[in-house]
């Protein structure tokens, strides 16, 4: 008598975190807006029709990467900050696990940045900048602290710090994306962020 196996269910929930996670592993190695659901469903070895009983359109998915992306990222940051002894070294912990986390994951500043320059605005846009609102009050927190510990520059604007902050981070994820590698950045990391804190610190 023939047997036949059945097929195991995967539910929704863990299927599109693996979805989201093959857009991320493709974002890694080519540019966001080349991607297609074909890619998506054939690096996991599914259909097309596969990948849209779990997302209802293209967008729809890529809304669900940037919701990973802001909650996995903001978790990292946040960790770093809890844990650092003082405001400054919460400063420094949370550049360097920015960094890390650039490091590991190189295809979410490709992601991030050509949401970035999508001329209208998108539910996926819009999640971008909730990244990045999250992030800065995080960083005025931080200088907060600093300023009570008297540690920060006389006149130094805080949200101008912040920006400076998120700025730098940036410009380092830009040289390696022209470099064509993430790992330098590491190394320039620490060399980067004793700049900054020269630049807000208080004179010593």
């Amino acid at each position: 008598m023939q047997q036949t196996t059945a097929r195991v269910r995967i539910p929704t929930e863990a299927r599109q975190s693996e979805i989201v996670t093959a857009v991320l592993a493709l974002t890694a190695l080519r540019a966001p807006a080349s991607i297609t659901t074909g890619d998506i469903a054939g690096l996991m070895g599914l259909t097309q029709g596969a990948v849209f009983r779990h997302f209802p359109s293209k967008d729809a998915i890529w809304l669900a990467v940037m919701a990973h992306i802001e909650n996995n990222l903001h978790a990292v940051l946040e960790n770093a900050e809890h844990q650092a002894p003082t405001p400054w070294d919460g400063l420094h912990a949370v550049f360097l696990a920015h960094v890390r986390f650039v490091v590991a994951h190189p295809g979410v500043p490709r992601l991030i940045f050509s949401e970035l320059q999508q001329p209208e605005d998108t539910p996926v846009k819009a999640r971008v900048r909730s990244l990045l609102q999250r992030y800065r009050q995080l960083l005025l927190r931080l200088l907060s602290g600093v300023e009570a510990r008297g540690q920060l520059g006389i006149g130094v604007d805080h949200g101008a710090a912040a920006s400076l902050f998120i700025g730098t981070v940036q410009g380092l994820v830009m040289q390696s994306m022209l470099a064509g590698s993430c790992e330098f950045m590491e190394v320039e990391a620490e060399r980067v962020f004793a700049l900054y804190q020269r630049a807000i610190g208080a004179c010593a």
